[in-house]
């Protein structure tokens, strides 16, 4: 029962690759893995066996090889000429010239025979010149192994790795003792074997072969990165570095590896060469690889057959799923005409009846929201216009009596033609903020008002006021809120200004483009300023989302500006208590800056 549990928990389609799994892939993986583990073994049984032939190939063909410089050292060893040209006592170089020059078997060895590269004798003689054939040695070659060795061996030939004095490279090399007739004078022959005859006897195998001398240097290798290393530097094991014949397993550059070496002492000689080849398991193999392909084919085409047995076999039972399951994406997209029309009173049929219920009721809640949404918005819209409205309207009048004032006190005292000029721009100025609307009007017409009002609070100041306009070329054209500017210069009249105890204030406005491509408008003036704790109170005032503080036409134009232009379009206020005031806004507009001034 609890088998049966767990089942009935499992979701349909992990059901059905549950039983595809057991029913078709595990025998068919089973199966596949032991018969492509028998394929790998009967290979590499038989790649041991062609690695063995192949070794002995390789062997008894560099036989072959240093069978010749061997047989030129037994006739150089008793050549009795090449002793006499040894042995003898030189008078003059000419006479040892001479000499060199009659005596030319070893200069004909070299041209007959193409296993031999070079072919030089030591010898102690002083009166002798070096020629590259009769060499004096030196302290550095009396010093060396396989020089020390050859003189204690009584005839023998020996095989190693030796550096060539002329062109600096090692060779494979002959080195015999050859006595003289003289006692205490006896020579070293040295006959470099040809490494590219070496290197071509193993270039045609497949896997990784060398030729490695009884110091374990490889002295040819079908692999030119290996050909002058020492075994040891390409990570060999101990049993390939001591092993002389045999073959056994190893790691070799980090790779499971098969290796096959093959013993090569050639006759008089008291030490020898060994063959070596290695194959990685992926080489020995590789030629199993394609049966072990096939083997993968036969079984992916069974999986295939068992695929589509298994999905004919679920089609019946998840079309009607599938079909469910389209008109549920169809709703989750917003489609609320998503009828299902399924045949069955199955449980799918239900389910298909009861999705059809559910998508009607939901499709008229939809249609209630969006209505109820509709007329929200409608007042919130209603509700923006009367507020904008309410903004625009409210103006501070005080500037106008303290005008009216001021053109009366002087008109009775002095009765002066500027009285005229002034009740001009006073009639101006109420003129235009009478004809204001709710729409835009371009930024030469708000100067206008704005230059008019400076001019009436400088017939009130005269001399204490002082006021520049900054204007960037074209920029008059751009369509800005009406009594945006105005309440702005009247605040610095009003806190900047009359606040001032002495001197003169200066009052710029510049409108200019800001780096973005916005309209920038500065009002700047160097009155009294505000102190660091009522300008932190006026900042804050602003960011109330009521109208709070003696701040109006301040809070009435960042109100404006925010609603019109968005949240970043507000004021921006920086003072300076007895320096001055900053109050600057930005309004969406691109252009190019040319800087215009008007200074008064």
């Amino acid at each position: 029962m609890n088998f049966v549990r767990v089942l009935n928990d499992i979701k349909l389609r992990n059901k059905l690759s549950l039983t595809f799994i057991t029913v078709a892939v595990i025998p068919l993986l089973v199966s596949g893995v032991f018969f492509t583990g028998k394929l790998r073994e009967i290979m590499v049984k038989d790649a041991f066996k062609q690695a063995a032939d192949n070794v002995d190939r390789v062997r008894k063909r560099t036989e072959e090889v240093i069978k010749v410089p061997l047989d030129i050292s037994y006739q150089l060893s008793n050549d009795s000429r090449l002793k006499s040209v040894v042995s003898r006592s030189y008078d003059s170089y000419i006479e040892v010239i001479q000499t060199y020059r009659q005596y030319t078997e070893i200069r004909d060895y070299m041209r007959l025979y193409k296993e031999v590269k070079a072919i030089r004798l030591y010898t102690p003689n002083p009166t002798m010149l070096n020629n590259w054939e009769f060499m004096q040695p030196d302290a550095k070659t009396e010093q060396a192994d396989w020089y020390k060795v050859a003189l204690g061996k009584k005839g023998l030939a020996g095989w190693g790795f030796i550096q060539d004095e002329r062109d600096q490279k090692y060779y494979l090399s002959l080195v015999r003792k050859i006595s003289l007739d003289d006692p205490g004078q006896e020579s070293v022959l040295v006959i470099n074997v040809n490494t590219a005859l070496l290197n071509s006897i193993i270039s045609q195998e497949s896997f990784q072969t060398m030729i490695v001398d009884d110091h374990n240097n490889i002295v040819a290798a079908n692999r030119p990165n290996l050909y002058g290393k020492n075994l040891a530097e390409v990570h060999a094991g101990d049993s390939m570095l001591t092993q002389s014949e045999g073959s056994f397993d190893a790691v070799m550059d980090g790779k499971a590896s098969k290796v096959v070496i093959a013993s090569l002492i050639p006759q008089s000689s008291w030490n020898g060469l060994r063959v070596i080849s290695v194959f990685s398991v992926s080489d020995i193999v590789r030629d199993a690889n394609g049966v072990i392909r096939l083997a993968a084919l036969v079984i992916g085409g069974c999986l295939v057959v068992a695929v589509l047995l298994v999905q004919a076999s679920a089609s019946l039972i998840t079309g009607r799923l599938l079909r469910l399951s389209k008109h549920m994406s169809k709703v989750g997209t917003g489609s609320w005409n998503a009828y299902l029309d399924l045949d069955g009173k199955d449980e799918i049929g239900q389910l298909s009846h009861r999705f059809n219920a559910l998508v009607g009721r939901l499709s008229q809640l939809m249609l209630e929201v969006e209505e109820t949404n509709r007329q929200k918005r409608l007042l919130e819209q209603k509700q923006s216009e009367i507020k904008f409205k309410m903004l625009a309207s409210q103006i501070n009048p005080h500037f106008l009596f303290n005008t009216l004032e001021s053109i009366r006190m002087e008109a009775h005292l002095r009765g002066e033609e500027n009285i005229a000029q002034a009740i001009w721009q006073l009639s101006t100025l109420i003129r235009s903020s009478l004809e204001v609307g709710n729409g835009k009007i371009p930024l030469s017409e708000e100067i206008a008002m704005v230059r008019c009002y400076l001019e009436l609070q400088k017939f009130r100041y005269e001399d204490r006021l002082q006021y520049k306009l900054e204007l960037a070329s074209g920029i008059g054209e751009v369509e800005i809120l009406p009594l945006i500017i105005q309440p702005l210069v009247e605040n610095s009249i009003l806190h900047g200004l009359d606040q001032k105890e002495d001197g003169p204030t200066s009052i710029t406005i510049r409108a200019d483009y800001s780096e973005d491509g916005q309209v920038l408008v500065e009002i700047s003036d160097d009155g009294a300023g505000i102190v660091p704790g009522k300008l932190e109170s006026l900042v804050r005032e602003l960011q109330e989302p009521e109208e709070t503080g003696q701040r109006i036409g301040l809070r009435n134009v960042h109100d404006r500006l925010r609603l019109t232009y968005g949240e970043g379009s507000g004021l921006s206020i920086e003072s300076k208590e007895g320096e001055g005031t900053r109050i600057s806004f930005c309004i969406p507009r691109g252009g190019e800056s040319n800087v215009l001034s008007d200074d008064r």
